[in-house]
């Protein structure tokens, strides 16, 4: 499978890279080229997946990024898939004891790239102290373990992680994590009618194929679609460039869809470039004629990593005003499944009117 997930940049940068690297047959980069480009940066080095300390996350006014410790638990997870000889750490945030009386429905996320079952904290509390299950898969391949070794290896690392192979196996690390914490004890308590994929930059990718997304492999198409999966949240989604007309490729997807991004989240690596246009394309191709809603989210300014746990990403005074309202629109989102109608998400673009460049939401 040979996928390169960038479009060339028009005014290309001189590749500092090795010459074999974009020889390696990368596929579905869109995590690895923010990291490229945060390599070339000289804040690089602090600008990665894996999160920061809480006090380094300023709450703003009138609500805070902190959740109340009392609202949720939290459980991580050290599974070994046997089959594929691979290990999958995951972290599970639940409401409080008692907090739902029913069932609780469950978003299963995957990060991006160089990331880790810690990271994407702010969602992961939040969602659970509002009643919903969110378990945070790791993704051993393409996680925080890229950044140890030797450092002169590490574009090699990157392009591995990129690899069809890779690729997949994120799929497959969902999946598994379901099957896991639906037959674990208590798995009973979720609602299965009410499971929802969600990711960043390389997860978005891994949220759209186990959503449906269609791909070549071999001459034939590729599904990997996931029939528990009853929506997605796709947040700086990049797209299957290589792989034909957007439209055949996401098409199939016909479950409910919010995307988010902003107008500088761009992914960028030495001759290749992924922006804003990348994000409209995919929200416009998504789901072709077939009556599924889908909502989009754009923010002013902002950057690819803003929606990491990362601060000062986007801007110090922007970065958690942006992740608050990220926030509360996924949790609308959320909510509008259950109740058939996304009604309520319309006041959300009028209470952050300061922060939001657009905001579209289709409906069948």
């Amino acid at each position: 499978m040979n996928l390169i997930p960038m479009k060339p940049n028009p005014n290309p940068i001189p590749n500092r890279l090795p010459s074999t690297i974009p020889h390696r047959n990368m596929v579905w980069l869109a995590g690895v080229l923010a990291v490229c480009l945060a390599m070339l940066s000289p804040a690089g080095a602090r600008d990665r997946e894996s999160p920061q300390p809480e006090a380094a996350l300023a709450p703003p006014e009138p609500e805070s990024l902190e959740v109340d410790a009392s609202l949720f638990t939290a459980q991580s997870f050290d599974w070994f898939d046997s089959q594929r000889q691979r290990r999958v750490p995951a972290k599970l945030y639940l409401p409080a004891s008692g907090a739902v009386p029913g069932l609780v429905p469950l978003v299963v996320f995957s990060h991006g790239i160089g990331g880790s079952r810690d990271g994407y904290s702010y969602l992961g509390r939040y969602f659970a102290a509002h009643g919903y299950g969110s378990l945070h898969v790791q993704h051993v391949g393409s996680d925080r373990q890229l950044w140890f070794g030797n450092p002169l290896a590490l574009p090699g690392r990157l392009s591995d992680a990129a690899q069809a192979s890779e690729a997949l196996n994120r799929v497959h690390d969902l999946r598994y994590s379901l099957d896991k914490i639906l037959a674990a004890p208590g798995g009973a308590r979720f609602d299965t009618r009410r499971i929802v994929a969600a990711g960043h930059s390389y997860g978005a990718n891994t949220t759209m194929l186990i959503a449906g997304a269609q791909v070549g492999q071999n001459g034939q198409s590729l599904s990997l679609r996931d029939p528990r999966i009853s929506a997605a949240i796709l947040i700086s989604a990049p797209p299957f460039y290589g792989m034909g007309d957007p439209r055949q490729i996401l098409s199939s997807i016909d479950v409910p869809t919010l995307h988010i991004t902003a107008t500088e989240d761009v992914i960028q690596i030495p001759g290749y470039v992924s922006g804003l246009q990348d994000r409209m394309d995919i929200f416009k191709a998504m789901g072709g004629d077939r009556a599924a809603a889908k909502m989009l989210a754009v923010f002013k300014d902002g950057s690819h990593s803003i929606f990491t746990d990362r601060a000062g990403t986007g801007g110090l005074s922007l970065n958690p005003k942006v992740k608050i309202a990220t926030r509360q629109l996924a949790l609308a989102f959320l909510n509008g499944i259950a109740a058939g109608h996304y009604r309520a998400m319309d006041a959300w673009p009028l209470r952050n009117a300061g922060l939001v460049a657009r905001f579209e939401k289709l409906e069948p």
